[in-house]
């Protein structure tokens, strides 16, 4: 301890004049942040859909082979897949068990990664985003920014809450650089630009 207090105290005396800080970059814009997004989503391995409206949207899942075979399936989008369980009355996660396929609102998505953020408030079990085998979130057209740093100012909790990132299917590598898709959530995730 005593050269660690040594070491602070002759940093201390020193007379250095302060260093600027380096400028900030500017921020990244792209021209079609919609199109960016798409781009950004498909390279982590993610899906692209875009619709006018629920019913062109559920057409086109119903062309996604892990939507048109899914066993068990929970929708929180109305008019957009079906549900087969009464989130209701499920209060232990585990009751999730087996669940194929899951359609969960998205509040918006962030171009330069492909991200979707997804609200807690708007999910009945914070599970519903994990143990899915395959996820299709739903955002609103006109809801992407284009950086994190816009993704941030957006957010706003009302109080106790939480709130989550999706890029594209969980996935995971370890460092002989295997990947392995699926390991911690959804082996699938369709994002669907909506409106």
């Amino acid at each position: 301890m005593d050269s660690k207090r040594a070491i602070l105290e002759a940093l201390r005396r020193t007379d250095l004049p302060p260093a600027p800080l380096p400028p900030y970059p500017a921020p990244v814009r792209f021209a079609d942040p919609e199109r960016q997004f798409a781009e950004s989503l498909l390279s982590v391995g993610g899906r692209y859909l875009r619709a006018a409206d629920a019913a062109q949207l559920a057409s086109q899942l119903a062309a996604v082979e892990p939507f048109a075979r899914a066993g068990r399936m929970v929708s929180l989008v109305p008019g957009v897949g079906r549900s087969d369980l009464d989130l209701s009355a499920i209060s232990d996660p585990h009751q999730l068990e087996g669940l194929d396929f899951a359609v969960l609102p998205g509040a918006f998505g962030v171009a330069e990664n492909g991200a979707v953020w997804v609200e807690g408030a708007s999910l009945p079990l914070r599970a519903l985003f994990v143990v899915p085998q395959h996820l299709a979130l739903v955002v609103p057209a006109g809801a992407v920014v284009q950086t994190m740093q816009d993704a941030y100012e957006r957010i706003a909790f009302r109080g106790a809450g939480f709130g989550v990132f999706v890029s594209g299917p969980s996935k995971t590598a370890d460092i002989e650089q295997s990947l392995v898709i699926g390991a911690h959530g959804a082996r699938s995730c369709t994002v669907a630009i909506l409106g």
